[in-house]
C-alpha cells in the first residue's frame, strides 16, 4: 500500500515517528525499521528533536518527544470539554451538588469545566481556577495512578498519604473532608483516555453539613458513572 502523501520530507518524518512508537531506537535501529539512508534518518531525527517531537533517553537512544504528549493532551481536552457540559449538568442534578472537571497542569490542577448548584454557595469552584495538587479528592485522583517517582515527589507536603492513594486505586474513587478547605467535602473519580491513562478527575463538592463526613457513601456511584460517560466519550472520538 502506498502511504505517500506527495510531500516526501513529511512522509519520511512520519516514518521516523512511527518507528519510535514501539519504543526507543538507536540511529541504526531507525535505519533498519524505516529503510531510510543513515544520513537522512539522522538529519530528520535531529530536526524532530529540535521541535521536541523526538527526544533522547539516558542511553542516547531516540524516543518520542514531549511535544507529542502536549498536542495529544490538547486534542483530548477539546474532546473532553465537548462532552463535559451535559455530563456535569446531569451529575449536578442527580447529586444536588456542584460538579467540576479537573485536569493536571504541572504541580497544580485546573478546573476546566463546572456545573454549579443553582443556589451556589461558597463551595463553588469557578472554571479556570487553579488549585494545589496537595489536597482534595480530585488531587488524589490525579496523583493516584502516576508513575512511582512522580507519585513520591507529589506526596511531599501533601495532605494525603501513599496508603490513602492505594485505597483510591482499589476503590476507583476518592473523597476528602475539609482537606483543601475547612467545611467542604468532595468526591472524585478518574476520567481515562483511549490508552486507559487518567486524564482528568470529575468531582462533586459541597458543605460537610450536606455531604456528611462520609461523602463517598452518598455520591461515589454517581461520580463514577459520570467519569465512565466522559471516558466513553473520549474512546468513541479517539
Amino acid at each position: 500500500m502506498d502511504n505517500s502523501s506527495g510531500v516526501g520530507v513529511l512522509d519520511k518524518a512520519a516514518l521516523v515517528l512511527s518507528a519510535l512508537e514501539s519504543g526507543p531506537a538507536t540511529l541504526a535501529g531507525l535505519v533498519a525499521v524505516t529503510g531510510l539512508a543513515r544520513p537522512t534518518a539522522h538529519r530528520l531525527a535531529v530536526a524532530l528533536e529540535h521541535h521536541r517531537m523526538v527526544a533522547r533517553d539516558m542511553q542516547g537512544r531516540f524516543i518520542l518527544g514531549p511535544r507529542l504528549s502536549e498536542l495529544a493532551a490538547a486534542a483530548g481536552e477539546d474532546r473532553l470539554l465537548a462532552t463535559a457540559g451535559p455530563v456535569l449538568t446531569h451529575l449536578r442534578d442527580v447529586t444536588g451538588e456542584s460538579a467540576q472537571l479537573y485536569r493536571r497542569q504541572g504541580d497544580m490542577r485546573i478546573c476546566v469545566a463546572a456545573a454549579e448548584r443553582l443556589s451556589g454557595l461558597r463551595d463553588t469552584v469557578p472554571v479556570g481556577s487553579t488549585l494545589p495538587m496537595k489536597a482534595g479528592s480530585a488531587a488524589q485522583i490525579l496523583m493516584a495512578w502516576e508513575e512511582p517517582e512522580r507519585l513520591h515527589r507529589g506526596l511531599q507536603g501533601a495532605r494525603f498519604t501513599a496508603t490513602a492513594l492505594s485505597g483510591v486505586r482499589r476503590r476507583g474513587w476518592a473523597q476528602s473532608i475539609g482537606e483543601r478547605e475547612p467545611g467542604v467535602a468532595s468526591v472524585s473519580a478518574p476520567v481515562r483516555g483511549p490508552s486507559n491513562r487518567v486524564v482528568a478527575a470529575v468531582s462533586v463538592s459541597g458543605p460537610i453539613e450536606r455531604l456528611t463526613r462520609h461523602p463517598g457513601r452518598m455520591h461515589a456511584q454517581a461520580v463514577i458513572d459520570a467519569a465512565a460517560r466522559l471516558s466513553e466519550g473520549l474512546r468513541r472520538t479517539g
